[in-house]
């Protein structure tokens, strides 16, 4: 008996070779082989009957399959215009599946795909590794309705999305999705998993996305602004870092005074709360400047 992995690969060869399609390394194209990682992905999702679910990158509909399986109402976002008459054949029957091609960085969610039938949704990917960022922030700062984000991303950006503080994976991009979420890897999958088999390894993350910050900000504009001045030149001592980002000098003494932080530390190894002071130290300094 074929493992599933390879009985996977060849169905997946199958439908290319009948279609006729060539995988796009413009689009960062890899599609998922291994049956196991399928079921992980689900599982990780926590999918029941009538959950919905927004797909992004379907491809030929692996995941989709599982994911209709499983009993979600899935709406499927595909970019490649090439890939709408596989879908339709592999989705056949499905009737809980719904496909649409578009961009998903330039779609109003809420009202192209959501719609007003549910009140929460969960996001489920296998994202170019080029484009990963811009679509999980995109989803994440749009302040959607979304419970859970489960996607298939390179394994050493997953490592950037939990790392703390103190660490070289530590960065502008860890802050952010723990701002947002409570993100922990799920299972790591190797490139054999896909075809073709992509340079790296992946990592399938789930993100819990919060109900409410894990800091309190009088305004969540300065906190980001913190964040990326801290991270913009990493060997910069925190106050240098400041200046650069445009702060006078008698400014970032201000902040750094009345925060009690060291201003020779660096972004890497201030926490959640230490960004939060600062911000919320700069927000109280330009009020009283005003």
């Amino acid at each position: 008996m074929l493992k599933p992995r390879i009985a996977q690969k060849d169905v997946t060869l199958h439908i290319l070779k009948t279609f006729g399609i060539h995988m796009s390394k413009k689009l960062g194209q890899n599609f998922l082989i291994d049956g196991s990682v399928v079921a992980g992905i689900v599982s990780a999702a926590k999918v029941s009957p009538g959950d919905a679910v927004l797909e992004i990158g379907p491809g030929i509909g692996t995941l989709t399959q599982g994911l209709a399986e499983a009993g979600a109402d899935v709406t499927a976002v595909e970019l490649d215009r090439r890939l709408l008459t596989v879908l339709a054949k592999t989705l056949a029957g499905y009737e809980n599946v719904k496909i649409l091609q578009g961009d998903i960085l330039k779609i109003d969610i809420s009202r192209e795909i959501i719609g007003g039938n549910y009140k929460n949704y969960k996001v489920v990917a296998n994202l170019p590794y080029y484009i990963t960022t811009p679509i999980i922030m995109k989803l994440l700062e749009d302040r959607l309705p979304i419970e859970l984000l489960v996607t298939m991303v390179q394994k050493e950006v997953a490592e950037r999305m939990v790392a703390q503080p103190g660490g070289k994976d530590y960065g502008a991009l860890s802050v952010a999705v723990q701002y947002y979420t409570v993100p922990e890897i799920m299972v790591v999958v190797p490139p054999a998993s896909f075809i073709p088999p992509p340079a790296v390894e992946s990592a399938v993350i789930r993100c819990t996305v919060r109900q409410e910050p894990p800091v309190q900000l009088f305004d969540e504009k300065y906190f980001f602004r913190v964040v990326k001045a801290a991270f913009a030149q990493r060997r910069k001592t925190l106050s240098n870092a400041l200046k650069a980002a445009g702060l006078t000098k008698t400014l970032v003494d201000d902040i750094l005074n009345s925060t009690g932080i060291d201003g020779k530390r660096r972004g890497e190894q201030l926490s959640q709360a230490e960004f939060a002071a600062l911000a919320n130290a700069w927000f109280n300094v330009t009020r009283v400047e005003l």
